[in-house]
C-alpha cells in the first residue's frame, strides 16, 4: 500500500472525503472576543507593571540597572529560545521529511497507522508548538544565568594564579561557570533533540522492530549518528572542563583537587576527553559507511573506561594509598586549602598577636587603658528600645526599631559611642482609612541618640539628640532635616507632594514634647514617580490594587507616589549583583539622616576555598530573637565588603560607593553599570567617619577563622586547635545559640590608639550538642574607623588583630564569667532584693576586653517594674577580672572593688560615682562585712522556710498557720533589709516603701509581699 507524502503511510482515505459536506455552522464571536480582551487585559496588567518599574528606576536615576538587567534577560532568553526550538523543529521536521513511503504490514505497524492518523489534524500545529513550548522552557532557564554571562563578558582578572594549572583566578570565577552553563544547555538541546529525531523515527516507520531485530533507514541513521556525535564532543569538553572544576571540589576532608584528584582524576578526565572526541568521529564515519560495530564498541569502552578511569581507579588510589598515608600525600594540597580559603575571605592579612593573658587583678592594672575603659558601653542597644520609646515617641503613630544602632559622635570634641535610633512612622499606630495610611501619616520624626558609656544618675539613657523638635549637643531641626519618608518600618506606599501654595495635610510632628496639636507639613523633596496624571495614577492603582488611589481627591497634579521604602529593598533592586547585610543604621550626615547599608560581592567558584553557608554563620542570639535578620541561605566561598551605600531618609536617594576597588567581582559589575557606582574618594568627611565594619561579613570570618586561624598543617590535619564562637551566655544555658559580635571603642595589644572596633571571643572547640569547655583561647577585633578626612580610607581600616591565649592559662571564657556573676553570693542576693515588688531584673550584653594584660567582663544590669509603661533603666553593673567580681551602682566603682580599690583608669560613669540615688529596696556597693552578709543569709534562707510554711498552711486549709508563716516571712524580709542597708552602708527602707524617719527603727510587721513563686528568697 502507498502512502502519498500528504497522507501517512498505511493510512485509508477518510470517508468524509467520497460523501457531501453538511454546511458549516456559524459560530459565535463571543468566546474569541471574550479570548482577545483576557488577553489584551493581561498584556495591559503586566505591561503597566513593567512602566511603574521604569519609572522607579528613572526617578533614582538608575534606569540604566533595570535595562541592562532586563535586556539581558530578554537577550538569553531569544537566544536560548531560537537555538532549543530551532534544534527540534529541525530534529522534529528532519525526521519526518525522510520517513520511509513504503512499510511492510505488521500487527504493531497497524497500531502506528492509527497514531499517525489521530495525530495527522494537528501533526503541524504540534510540530510547531513542541519547538516553542521546550525553547520557552529553555528560555526561561537561561534568563536567570543573566549575571554569569555578564560577567563572562566583562570579567576582570585578578593578577594571581591557582596553583596546579597556573591560570589566573577569574577563570575559575568567571569563565568557567559560564562554559559549564553553556555546555549544560547544548547537551540538553542535543538530548532533546535525539528524543524528538527518535520519537518522530518510530511513529512514521524510521525506527522499527522486526522478526530480525532493529531496523532503521539510511536517514534515521545519519541523524541520530550526527546527534550523537555532537553530544560526545559536548561530553568531550565537559571532561575537559571538569579537570579544573576538580579545584572547586567539595567532595573531600577539604576543599579543591586533592592528591587523588591531581593524580587519577584529573589525568583520566583528560583520556576520558579524548576518548569521547574520538567516539563521536567513530558515529560520523558511521553515518556515510552505513556501519555500526565501531561506534557501538567505542561507545561501550567508552562506558567502561568512565567507570574504571573515573571511578573505580581513583577509589583504589583513595583507598589504598592516599588513606595509610594521608597527612603525607595531602600535605600539600590541604595548604593550598589554608592559604586560599584565607584570601577568599579576606582573612590572609589578619594580625595574630600572642596574648600571655594574666587573671590576677593587680590594683592600678587598667592605667594603660584609660582609653577603652573611658568607652566601655552600659547601653545595651537590644534592651533600651523600651526606654527610647517611653521617653521619646510621644504619640501612638511613633515607634523606634526593637534594637538600636551603635555608632559614634564627636561631643565636645572627643569621640563617644553612640546608641542611635530614628524615631519611624508606626502603620499600626495609624488611624484606619485610605485616607489615614496613604496621605495623613507619611514619615516619621527625627532621631534619638543617647551616650554609650553612661546614663543618667536614675538609670534612664543620657540623650546626645533628642525631643521634638529635636535638640541636643549633636544637632536640632536647624542643623539635619529630621524627616524620615524612607526607613525600615515605612508604609507600603504613600502619596505625598502638592501644588505651590497648597494647605499642607501631612501630619508632621506634636508642635512640642507636651503638646497635644500636631504640625503640617507637604513634602518638598523628589522621592517617587509622579502620579499627577490620569495613566500614571491607573498603573500604580493596579499595581497596589486601590481604586482610592485612582478616585481619591488627595492626589492632585504634582503627587509623588513613595514606595520600596526600606534601605535594604531599595539597594538590593538598583544593584541586584550585591548580598546587602542586615543590619542597616542610621546616621547624621551633612545635614540629612543617612542610612548607610553594606553590600557584599559573594561568589562560589574561588579555586581551593572552602565553602560557608550565609545564613548559619550569621546566625546568632539576635538573630534568632528576631532582631535582626541572618543573610540568605547561599554557599559561598568568596566574600568581599565591596560597597557602602547610602538610603536618604528624605528623599530615598540612593548611592553606591566603590568601598574595595580593588576587588576584581566589583570592577566587573562597574564595566556592566558603569554610572551607578562612584568611588569612595568622593565620600564626605562626615559619612566616611560613620562608615564602620561590616557586621554579617565579620560574622562569616569568625566561622572561618575558628578552624583557619591554625596555618600549620599538621595541627590543621589534627583539628588539635579549632575553636567555636561561645553561645550568648545571657540566653541562659539552654539555649544554643552563637553571641553576637559588639562594637566597642577598644584599643587592643598591637594598636596604638583606641578605635571603633568589631569583636568577638573564642573558646575551645564544642562537638555539636558537646559541652563547652568555655575558657578563652582567642579574642578578634576589626577595625570599623575609617577615619574622618573626605575621600581618604584610614589605612588601619578594616585591620583583622587576632590574640592568641596560651592554652596553659585558664582564661575564664563568656559563659564562665556569666556563671561566676550567678553565682557570686552577694550578687544573687542583692538581685533577690531587686526583684522585690515585682521587678524583673534583666541581664545586659556580656562584654569581653582585652585590657589590664587579661581580659575584662562588664555587664551591665537592667531592672523594670511591672508596670505597663514601665522600661528598662541601669541600676547596676558587673565587672571580673579573673576570680574577682565587682558589683555597683557605676562602673567605675564596679572596677575599683575589682583591682583592689583603684583600676587606675576612670569609666565613662565615674562622674555618677557615688552620686547615683537608691532606688527604695536596691543595693550600693557591696563590702567585705562578713557579719553582715552572714545575718542576709540566714535571714533570706528563714523567708524561704517560711514560704514553703506559708504554702503547706494553705494547702491544708491551716489559715492559722498562714498567718503565723507570714508574720515569720515579714520579720525574716525585714532582717534581710536591714542586713542589706549594713552591707552597702545606706538606709534601706522597709519594705512596704516607706523610709523610715531618721533614728526611727522600721515598724514590726512592715515588711513587703512575700516573694513571688519561684524566687529563692
Amino acid at each position: 500500500m502507498t502512502s502519498g507524502p500528504d497522507r501517512p503511510f498505511g493510512s485509508r482515505p477518510s470517508p468524509s472525503s467520497s460523501t457531501a459536506t453538511a454546511p458549516a455552522r456559524r459560530r459565535s464571536p463571543l468566546i474569541p472576543t471574550v479570548i482577545v480582551l483576557a488577553i489584551i487585559v493581561i498584556a495591559f496588567v503586566y505591561l503597566s507593571q513593567v512602566y511603574a518599574d521604569i519609572l522607579w528606576y528613572n526617578q533614582l536615576g538608575y534606569l540604566g540597572v533595570f535595562l541592562t538587567e532586563n535586556v539581558s534577560r530578554i537577550a538569553l532568553f531569544v537566544a536560548a529560545f531560537v537555538i532549543m526550538a530551532g534544534a527540534v523543529y529541525a530534529s522534529l521536521r528532519i525526521a519526518y521529511g525522510s520517513r520511509p513511503i513504503y512499510a511492510p504490514d505488521s500487527v504493531m505497524q497497524d497500531n502506528l497507522n492509527r497514531y499517525q492518523a489521530q495525530l495527522e489534524p494537528i501533526r503541524k500545529l504540534l510540530m510547531l508548538g513542541i519547538p516553542v513550548v521546550l525553547g520557552a522552557f529553555a528560555g526561561t532557564a537561561a534568563a536567570s544565568q543573566w549575571q554569569q554571562v555578564l560577567l563572562f563578558i566583562n570579567q576582570v582578572p585578578f593578577g594571581e594564579t591557582d596553583p596546579e594549572f597556573g591560570l589566573d583566578f577569574s577563570f575559575y570565577m568567571f569563565s568557567l561557570p559560564f562554559f559549564g552553563f553553556l555546555i549544560g544547555f547544548l547537551t540538553s538541546v542535543a538530548i532533546i533533540s535525539a528524543i524528538a529525531a527518535v520519537l518522530t523515527h518510530y511513529l512514521y516507520g524510521g525506527i522499527r522492530l522486526e522478526e530480525k531485530g532493529l531496523f532503521t533507514t539510511k536517514a534515521a541513521r545519519v541523524q541520530i549518528a550526527v546527534i550523537a556525535a555532537l553530544f560526545l564532543l559536548l561530553q568531550g569538553v565537559n571532561y575537559w572542563l571538569d579537570r579544573y572544576a576538580t579545584l572547586q571540589n567539595t567532595g573531600g576532608r577539604w576543599t579543591g583537587a586533592l592528591y587523588t584528584d591531581v593524580n587519577a582524576v584529573i589525568p583520566t578526565k583528560a583520556i576520558l576527553a579524548v576518548a569521547a572526541i574520538l567516539v563521536a568521529v567513530l558515529f560520523i564515519v558511521a553515518a556515510v559507511i552505513g556501519r555500526w560495530r565501531l561506534p557501538i564498541i567505542g561507545t561501550a569502552m567508552l562506558i567502561i573506561t568512565a567507570i574504571l578511569a573515573g571511578g573505580v581507579y581513583p577509589w583504589v588510589v583513595q583507598r589504598f594509598q592516599v588513606t595509610p598515608s594521608e597527612l603525607t600525600l595531602e600535605r600539600e594540597y590541604i595548604q593550598r586549602n589554608i592559604d586560599l580559603t584565607r584570601v577568599a575571605y579576606g582573612l590572609d592579612k589578619v594580625e595574630a598577636i600572642p596574648y600571655n593573658a594574666t587573671t590576677t587583678a593587680e590594683p592600678g592594672a587598667l592605667r594603660e587603658d584609660a582609653e577603652t575603659t573611658a568607652n566601655i558601653r552600659l547601653l545595651d542597644p537590644n534592651l533600651v528600645s523600651d526606654a527610647f520609646s517611653q521617653l521619646e515617641q510621644f504619640r501612638q503613630y511613633y515607634q523606634f526599631p526593637p534594637t538600636l544602632n551603635v555608632d559614634r559622635y564627636t561631643v565636645d570634641g572627643e569621640v563617644q559611642d553612640t546608641v542611635i535610633a530614628a524615631r519611624e512612622l508606626n502603620p499600626e499606630g495609624v488611624p484606619a482609612g485610605w485616607v489615614n495610611e496613604h496621605v495623613l501619616y507619611t514619615h516619621g520624626y527625627g532621631v534619638v541618640a543617647a551616650r554609650g558609656s553612661v546614663v543618667e544618675a536614675d538609670g534612664k539613657p543620657s540623650f546626645t539628640l533628642s525631643g521634638i523638635p529635636s535638640a541636643g549637643v549633636l544637632g536640632s531641626d536647624e542643623t539635619y532635616e529630621p524627616r524620615i519618608y524612607f526607613g525600615e518600618a515605612s508604609p507600603e506606599y504613600s502619596i505625598v507632594g502638592a501644588p505651590e501654595g497648597a494647605e499642607p495635610r501631612e501630619i508632621d510632628r506634636p508642635q512640642s514634647d507636651d503638646s497635644d496639636e500636631e504640625s503640617k507639613n507637604t513634602f518638598a523633596g523628589e522621592g517617587g514617580p509622579s502620579v499627577g496624571n490620569f495613566f500614571n495614577k491607573l498603573v500604580y492603582a493596579i499595581k497596589f490594587q486601590s481604586t482610592d488611589l485612582m478616585l481619591s481627591d488627595a492626589v492632585n497634579s504634582e503627587s509623588q507616589i513613595l514606595y520600596d521604602r526600606t534601605p535594604r529593598e531599595r539597594v538590593e533592586k538598583l544593584a541586584p549583583y550585591l548580598t546587602v547585610d542586615g543590619n542597616s543604621y542610621p546616621a547624621i550626615v551633612d545635614g540629612r539622616v543617612k542610612w548607610i547599608v553594606d553590600g557584599y560581592t559573594t561568589n562560589e567558584f574561588f579555586p581551593y576555598s572552602t565553602q560557608q553557608e550565609l545564613e548559619s554563620a550569621t546566625i546568632d542570639s539576635q538573630t534568632a530573637d528576631n532582631l535582626s535578620t541572618p543573610l540568605p541561605a547561599d554557599q559561598v566561598n568568596y566574600i568581599r565588603n565591596a560597597v557602602k551605600a547610602t538610603v536618604d531618609a528624605y528623599d530615598g536617594s540612593v548611592e553606591l560607593y566603590a568601598w574595595d576597588d580593588q576587588d576584581p567581582v566589583l570592577k566587573a559589575w562597574s564595566k556592566i553599570f558603569p554610572t551607578t557606582i562612584k568611588p569612595y574618594t568622593e565620600m564626605s568627611a562626615e559619612l566616611m567617619s560613620h562608615v564602620r565594619y561590616p557586621e554579617d561579613q565579620f560574622k562569616v570570618q569568625r566561622e572561618l577563622l575558628a578552624r583557619y586561624h591554625v596555618t600549620n598543617v599538621d595541627v590543621f590535619f589534627a583539628n588539635s586547635d579549632a575553636w567555636s564562637v561561645p553561645d550568648d551566655p545571657t540566653e541562659g544555658e539552654s539555649a544554643d545559640v552563637k553571641q553576637p559580635p559588639f562594637y566597642l571603642s577598644l584599643k587592643v595589644p598591637g594598636q596604638d590608639e583606641a578605635a571603633f572596633s568589631l569583636t568577638t571571643p573564642f573558646i575551645p572547640f564544642v562537638e555539636p550538642g558537646g559541652e563547652a569547655r568555655n575558657v578563652l583561647y582567642g579574642f578578634l577585633s576589626a577595625v570599623g574607623d575609617a577615619g574622618s578626612e573626605a575621600g581618604v580610607k584610614s589605612e588601619d581600616y578594616g585591620k583583622l588583630r587576632l590574640l592568641e591565649l596560651p592554652r596553659s592559662t585558664s582564661v575564664p571564657g563568656p559563659g564562665q564569667a556569666q556563671n561566676r556573676f550567678n553565682s557570686d553570693p552577694t550578687v544573687s542576693n542583692a538581685l533577690n532584693l531587686l526583684r522585690q515588688g515585682a521587678s524583673e531584673v534583666i541581664n545586659g550584653n556580656l562584654l569581653s576586653l582585652p585590657v589590664g594584660g587579661g581580659l575584662l567582663y562588664v555587664q551591665p544590669v537592667y531592672v523594670q517594674s511591672s508596670g505597663a509603661s514601665s522600661y528598662p533603666t541601669l541600676q547596676r553593673v558587673l565587672a571580673s577580672f579573673g576570680e574577682k567580681v565587682g558589683f555597683a551602682p557605676t562602673l567605675d566603682e564596679a572596677l575599683d572593688q575589682v583591682f583592689g580599690g583603684d583600676s587606675g583608669a576612670s569609666a565613662g560613669d565615674s562622674e555618677n560615682a557615688g552620686e547615683t540615688p537608691t532606688t527604695p529596696g536596691t543595693p550600693s556597693a557591696p563590702t567585705e562585712d562578713p557579719t553582715a552578709q552572714q545575718a542576709l543569709r540566714d535571714a533570706l534562707a528563714e523567708a524561704n522556710e517560711a514560704i514553703e510554711e506559708g504554702r503547706t498552711a494553705l494547702a491544708e486549709g491551716d489559715f492559722a498557720a498562714y498567718g503565723a508563716a507570714q508574720d515569720k516571712l515579714n520579720a525574716a524580709l525585714q532582717r534581710a533589709l536591714d542586713a542589706e542597708g549594713e552591707i552597702t552602708g545606706t538606709v534601706v527602707p522597709p519594705a512596704d516603701g516607706e523610709a523610715p524617719a531618721e533614728g526611727e527603727a522600721p515598724a514590726e510587721g512592715e515588711a513587703s509581699e512575700a516573694p513571688a513563686e519561684g524566687d529563692n528568697g
